[in-house]
């Protein structure tokens, strides 16, 4: 049985076009980089810290309840974070936190890193998807309009590709999939070499 720890709409949406059967279940765990983390480093060990806490939890739950094989299970995680000139850019703490961002953003172009692990009750797999995105040059106006929306609030970096800030974004230099949160040839690889069946 496959996994995903995740309470993201857009990593259920994705997973879903590689065809796979999953289950939902979100992992909760603090998600502060640790002092002087680098941003690969940071994503994977979320990405496993997640995988390995849901693995644990519903082992844990299918077990006593009688059903499912926890030698069979296999379980998701993925951390997607945007980083520019060495600097994590999560999620905005508030709408000037936000701005900040967008302002860094403009006129550049940054790198979107996802973490992503498989943890199985033989053995834990990690690895990183790496993406460049450029942006156009924002003005101050754009910027509050497209904080005022809500959109950048929940978004790694401030910005969803697949939303309204995809008007700013001429290049993409990689995997867009891993910019909106899961890079699906990466992810699919990795489930292949489990040999995890597709639905």
């Amino acid at each position: 049985m496959l996994v995903l720890a995740s309470a993201s709409p857009r990593r259920r949406e994705l997973l879903a076009q590689t065809g796979f059967a999953f289950e939902v279940r979100p992992a909760h765990i603090p998600e502060d980089p640790q002092p002087g983390e680098d941003p690969i480093a940071y994503v994977t060990r979320l990405a496993r810290e997640k995988a390995e806490a849901v693995f644990l939890e519903a082992g844990n739950r299918d077990q006593g309840s009688g059903h499912g094989d926890p030698d069979s299970l296999v379980v998701l995680g993925a951390d997607t974070t945007v980083t520019l000139d060495g600097h994590i850019l999560g999620k905005p703490e508030d709408a000037a936190d936000a701005a900040r961002m967008l302002r860094m953003l403009s006129g550049r172009t940054h790198r979107v890193i996802t973490g992503v692990a498989m943890v199985t009750a033989e053995r834990t797999e990690v690895a990183a998807e790496v993406t460049g995105v450029r942006f156009l040059t924002l003005s101050e106006a754009e910027i509050a309009a497209y904080v005022a929306t809500g959109e950048p609030l929940d978004k790694a970096g401030a910005y969803a590709i697949q939303g309204l800030a995809a008007r700013w974004i001429p290049r993409v230099e990689g995997c867009y999939f891993n910019v909106v949160g899961l890079p699906l040839a990466l992810v699919s690889a990795m489930l292949e070499g489990l040999v995890i069946p597709r639905g």
